[in-house]
């Protein structure tokens, strides 16, 4: 595995997006973006940044070991399932969280998922719910014996996994730091979120997001909708280099821009094309850009 790939896999297992990655290192995205298309190689001092931030070491990253996908582990966790036996409408509501992850999955339960390496007393300090209304289901994580929403932030990382067979239209409202959204293929995912790092893997269907934050959103492919809902907040979406999309601006005092290669570009959406992006709200701002996710 040359070490074009083993950086790429790194910053994918990560969550981060190149300008995320380009940020940590303090270098260019531009720079990243040769990194990982073989154009060119960092020198040691920015390979030895590579190896400290993600704890791989220099000859694993220049040999020819291959890099391993980390299946992390936690020291507390919670878990609570319930089954599912027909298509149903999601309405979650999370609260604080470090980390957000809502996934689809080849099953027949819902399964939510919390985790901390620091909280001992995880389980006793919060409560899931999960109500079966006809055809929504509810579900509610409530903090217990006075956990504060700054140290649900802190501590606590939230795995969402809804089954493919039965999803219908989801709903989530979070208050986490990172939310990603991997292997969803429904009508319409709405995210009511305050967090700055969206990442979209593998999403069919619409995606809404509401949020006021700045944010960095990274799409690795664009199979639907994509709506951001926005007050006075500037975001930056990445999408796939080449893919169709026709972008829409509404509102008040919103408006669109483009970047190709870290620099200012021409508008580069077509007309009617299948994918949609649009911009919704009151004086913000949608960048986007291409870029390898």
């Amino acid at each position: 595995m040359a070490f074009a790939e083993k950086l790429k896999t790194l910053r994918k297992q990560a969550g981060m997006s190149q300008e995320k990655l380009a940020e940590k290192l303090n270098v260019s995205r531009q720079a990243v973006t040769k990194w990982e298309t073989e154009a060119g190689i960092p020198d040691i001092e920015n390979i030895m940044a590579v190896s400290a931030l993600f704890g791989v070491s220099i000859d694993v990253l220049l040999g020819n070991e291959q890099v391993a996908v980390k299946q992390q582990d936690y020291l507390f966790e919670s878990v609570t399932e319930y089954d599912i036996d027909e298509p149903k409408r999601y309405d979650m509501k999370f609260g604080g969280a470090r980390k957000l992850t809502l996934s689809g999955y080849d099953g027949e339960k819902i399964r939510v998922r919390l985790v901390s390496n620091t909280l001992q007393t995880l389980q006793s300090d919060f409560k899931v719910r999960i109500d079966d209304i006809k055809k929504r289901i509810d579900v509610d994580v409530n903090r217990k014996n006075g956990v504060t929403e700054a140290a649900a932030k802190e501590a606590v990382i939230i795995f969402v996994q809804v089954p493919s067979p039965y999803m219908g239209k989801i709903e989530l409202a979070a208050n986490a730091k990172e939310v990603i959204v991997d292997s969803l293929d429904c009508e319409s995912v709405e995210l009511d979120v305050k967090a700055s790092n969206i990442l979209l893997e593998n999403v069919k269907g619409t995606v809404e997001i509401n949020c006021n934050l700045d944010m960095d959103v990274v799409c690795n492919s664009l199979n639907g909708e994509i709506n951001i809902n926005q007050v006075s907040a500037t975001s930056r979406l990445c999408i796939p280099a080449g893919t169709a999309f026709t972008a829409v601006t509404k509102g008040i005092g919103t408006n669109i821009f483009y970047e190709r290669n870290g620099e200012r570009a021409e508008r580069f959406d077509v007309l009617d094309a299948d994918n949609i992006i649009e911009i919704n709200g009151v004086r913000s701002e949608l960048v986007i850009y291409e870029g390898e996710v």
